[in-house]
């Protein structure tokens, strides 16, 4: 995938298929460390033990919907081929969580890419579902969360047109200011 942000999307997907309501995401770049991180969180399904051991395999998935899963497997790769790492955690019943580390000034690392319009994009597609995302730059920190929005708007969806633009532009003033300090 051309950006790590895709990559993101696709891990909550997956987490939101396994009947997760609230997704919480974190990214941190700490250039100052020359690191990116990722971590996606999600308390849907889980996978077994045995599921778990095959889950970067690009042949596997757990959806009965396709024969193939290579989200994880090509996300597990994009993080080795750029000096950073990868991991995999479930529990069945409780969720799962993906951690990806990737050098932050490797040659091979893709850009981040939009994250204001993949939570965008996510409360369009999932409006029942909520987002917890806390994005760290150098140790400076922006957070957002829909419960908190939910109840702000009383009543009136994620969804709405009107509220996707206000959200998105939001999210992207604050990512702007938090990379200006």
């Amino acid at each position: 995938m051309k950006e790590i942000s895709l990559h993101i999307l696709d891990v909550v997907e997956n987490g939101i298929t396994a009947g997760a309501d609230l997704i919480t995401l974190w990214v941190d770049e700490a250039v100052d460390r020359n690191l990116l991180s990722v971590a996606i969180s999600d308390n849907g399904r889980g996978l077994s033990a045995e599921q778990q051991a095959k889950v970067s395999d690009p042949f596997f998935t757990s959806r009965t919907t396709r024969r193939v899963g290579m989200g994880l497997s090509l996300l597990k790769a994009a993080a080795e081929r750029c000096g950073g790492g990868f991991s995999f955690a479930s529990e069945e019943g409780k969720g799962s969580r993906v951690t990806c580390s990737f050098l932050y000034r490797h040659i091979d690392r893709a850009p981040l890419g939009d994250m204001a319009m993949t939570l965008e994009v996510l409360m369009a597609g999932y409006p029942e579902v909520d987002f917890f995302y806390c994005h760290l730059y150098n140790g400076r920190e922006f957070e957002f969360d829909t419960r908190k929005i939910r109840q702000e708007l009383e009543g009136v969806p994620l969804n709405e047109p009107a509220v996707l633009r206000h959200l998105k532009a939001g999210i992207e003033e604050e990512l702007e200011r938090l990379k200006e300090r």
